[in-house]
């Protein structure tokens, strides 16, 4: 791996490096995405099936083939093995019990002059999930999404998720099942998103849009934003790990490669004020590297996007990491709670060497769809709140209106609006 030292001329130049990992190459892509979103406005189900021919190699006859059968679903579920089925509802049961605790609440305060103000909380009528699909199965990702939708009360999910040559993992219908979720269309990159924003004769148009994506994906939800709420446009995968001397560079160098082998554009990045520690890491991640079934994705990555950086001090390592903003932070130092307190920019903080990043993918509770590239400076994970909307409740008594109209009066003349302030002075002649 790349090793920085904070000291060495060119250290500003290589983490600038660091910090522009996000540059998502949207401008190149946003014609060609702009055109499909185009078709499917203009054509609605044709086009899907065009693209599906295009794209994913088979050929829907009509929009009824792209809806998976729900008892395909509950076949799937039934054939899990018993092992992974429990694995599957513990993860349920505690990524629920974690969101559930997210929940805001309605309310109601009532002033002693007849005002009623309060905030009424409601949940979207339908959200749109992507599922990546493909090869590689995601189940871990439906529960992160599909969750929190139903615990904030959405009264209809729709799932979309590529099906390459017509195939669709099971372990990915299984965990639709488990989640009691109906309709699945067999529809990916930015036509899904497309279709979600607008609707089809056969997809039904949604509220909002979450979950993780290509570049074709994040552009199409990028371009839909305000036809429909997304959660966030994330890019590849990333870790930040800040270690001092007591860290175990094992868990430290397996601890990147988790990220390292999602993507080769996936960023791994070490901070410690260990100088050993830094070659250690190095030393190990070349070890496990070799005993990867993924190793060609996972080294192109670290020897790309992957760095150690030296800092002559703790509070400099801290500094540097809320500059990176990572999408995931591990810190495993010998009082990592000590530093909880100055970490302002994460999309996950890990404390401690037992708590490694994998464990919050699939089973500890907290969202897993996370802000990437620098974002967490200005988003939060996929919560519950990303299914609701708000809406200020506002009752005045005559009392209420006689203390405070003529002052509402007052601003509405100093800012011209002569129908605003006469809407308010009527009521103030009774």
């Amino acid at each position: 791996m790349l090793i920085l030292n904070t000291k060495s001329s060119n250290f500003q130049e290589e983490f600038a490096k660091i910090l522009n990992r996000s540059e998502l190459d949207i401008e190149q892509v946003t014609p060609i995405v702009s055109n499909i979103i185009n078709e499917i406005k203009a054509k609605g189900d044709a086009a899907v099936i065009e693209h599906i021919a295009k794209f994913d190699r088979w050929n829907p006859k009509s929009g009824d083939d792209l809806l998976v059968d729900p008892s395909i679903m509950q076949k799937a579920y039934e054939n899990l093995d018993e092992k992974l089925k429990a694995a599957l509802h513990l993860a349920y049961d505690r990524i629920k019990a974690y969101h559930e605790k997210q929940m805001p609440k309605s309310w109601i305060d009532f002033e002693k002059d007849g005002t009623i103000l309060g905030q009424k909380v409601t949940p979207v009528a339908r959200a749109g999930l992507y599922i990546p699909g493909g090869k590689a199965a995601y189940p871990s990702t439906l529960l992160m999404n599909a969750i929190p939708a139903q615990v904030a009360g959405v009264e209809e999910i729709v799932v979309t998720t590529p099906t390459p040559d017509n195939e669709i993992n099971e372990l990915l219908l299984a965990a639709c099942h488990l989640c009691g979720i109906e309709k699945v269309y067999k529809v990916g990159g930015a036509s899904a998103i497309a279709a979600l924003a607008f609707g089809t004769e056969t997809i039904p148009k949604v509220d909002v849009i979450t979950g993780p994506g290509n570049i074709f994906v994040a552009t199409a939800k990028k371009l839909v934003y305000g036809e429909v709420n997304i959660d966030m446009i994330a890019g590849p995968s990333e870790i930040g790990i800040i270690a001092d001397e007591s860290a175990n560079p094992r868990y430290v160098a397996i601890d990147l490669l988790s990220q390292a082998e999602h993507d080769e554009m996936a960023s791994s990045i070490l901070i410690t004020t260990s100088k050993e520690l830094a070659q250690n890491v190095d030393k190990e991640v070349e070890a496990f590297l070799q005993q990867l079934k993924r190793k060609e994705i996972a080294q192109k990555s670290i020897q790309e996007r992957g760095a150690i950086i030296v800092t002559e001090c703790m509070s400099e390592a801290i500094d540097l990491m809320n500059e990176i903003a990572p999408e995931h932070l591990e810190i495993m130092t010998k009082n990592p709670f000590e530093l909880l307190p100055k970490i302002k920019n994460a999309g996950a903080i890990f404390l401690g060497e037992h708590t490694p990043e994998p464990i919050g993918d699939y089973i500890a509770g907290p969202n897993h769809t996370l802000p990437t590239g620098g974002t967490a400076k200005f988003y939060s994970p996929l919560s519950v709140e990303h299914f609701l909307k708000k809406s200020s409740v506002i009752s005045f008594s005559c009392q209420a209106m006689r203390n405070i109209g003529e002052a509402a009066a007052i601003l509405a003349h100093t800012e011209g609006l002569e129908a605003h302030a006469k809407s308010i002075e009527e009521r103030l002649k009774k």
